[in-house]
């Protein structure tokens, strides 16, 4: 019969394959991260080697001195900051940092999980709003911790992530406009089932409402994160006689979209219409003009869900939400109103 770690009175597999009403080998399977197991099968066998607080054996198995980021689209302006930040502490743990790309924005894909159980990580940080239960329980039963780096969503209270304040952000470029004399200010938030989109939108709605300005619907677009998004929904927004005279933007991505919309209409920023962004990535200072634009602290993030995965005492294992402020940047996007709005 096959024990834990220590005859110490803990579940053995046996037991656990017993419970499960399934054999040992099926449950050997589960362990070892075999795809050719039934879902409701590896489930119930996941679920059960957590109750039972079961960790694979490591001795002869060590963990590889690697970091692992998993991504869904690594070709982004948002990528190479998290990468700088988990390389900077993997360096000072002499270890290596793997990338990969998997699934989709909210989640990375079945596939993925069978590989990193055969790399064995230091840990993994996920560029994901969520995780299926079904991969939690695996890494957490080969103790492989792992940290959401969450700058789109609002992970489950028993999974540790790192993400910004977003709702801040979203009210300091709105009250930004409205300092500077703006009363019709428009939105291009993200995509409508990311939180930090919505979270971004709560921020504009709330300066605007504290100001008594009106963020109606037809002030309000949603996009997709990316240029072409921004500038399918600022040239709605610039046609007609009620046009804006300033679009908060819910990144900078979508910003640059805005700007070529401006110009495609004659208008000029920001003598005709102020742009504001979001997220400071390093092409934000070299736009035309300069983009003002709420800093995000992605690289900071990022080495904060590293060091989440490195700390000596159960790693990754606590849930633990930490969240970085946002500041608002000034750059030569933003300036009054022209005299005639």
């Amino acid at each position: 019969m096959q024990k834990d770690d220590d005859a110490d009175g803990r579940v053995t597999l046996a037991e656990v394959a017993t419970e499960a009403g399934v054999s040992l080998s099926t449950v050997s399977k589960v362990l070892n991260g075999r795809t050719d197991v039934a879902r409701t099968t590896r489930t119930k066998v996941e679920r059960l080697l957590e109750t039972h607080g079961y960790r694979r054996r490591t001795h002869g198995t060590p963990l590889a001195p690697l970091i692992e980021i998993v991504f869904h689209e690594l070709e982004s302006v948002w990528a190479m900051e998290l990468i700088r930040g988990v390389e900077n502490v993997a360096k000072e743990h002499g270890a290596g940092v793997v990338l990969t790309e998997s699934g989709t924005r909210h989640a990375p894909g079945p596939e993925w999980i069978e590989g990193v159980l055969r790399r064995r990580p230091l840990g993994v940080v996920l560029v994901f709003s969520t995780l299926p239960d079904t991969t939690k329980e695996q890494l957490r039963s080969r103790a492989i911790p792992f940290v959401i780096i969450d700058p789109a969503g609002d992970p489950e209270p028993d999974v540790p992530s790192v993400g910004s304040a977003n709702w801040s952000g979203g009210m300091a470029a709105t009250r930004h406009l409205i300092d500077s004399g703006h009363r019709s200010i428009a939105i291009i938030t993200g995509p409508e089932d990311m939180m930090c989109s919505l979270a971004r939108l709560d921020g504009y709605r709330s300066a605007m409402a504290m100001a008594g300005l009106d963020a109606g619907p037809h002030r309000v677009r949603f996009g997709d994160f990316h240029v072409q998004g921004g500038f399918t929904r600022a040239m709605e927004l610039l046609e007609g006689p009620d046009r804006p005279t300033a679009i908060f933007a819910g990144s900078d991505l979508q910003a640059l979209g805005v700007l070529e919309a401006a110009r495609l209409k004659g208008l000029s920023v920001p003598r005709d219409l102020s742009v504001v962004g979001y997220d400071d990535v390093p092409l934000a200072q070299w736009s035309s003009p300069a983009l003002t634009t709420v800093h995000q602290p992605l690289r900071h993030m990022a080495e904060e869900a590293a060091r989440m995965l490195t700390r000596p005492n159960d790693p990754g294992k606590a849930a633990l939400r930490i969240e970085l402020a946002t500041r608002l940047v000034v750059r030569h996007s933003t300036a009054a109103p022209p005299p005639s709005a």
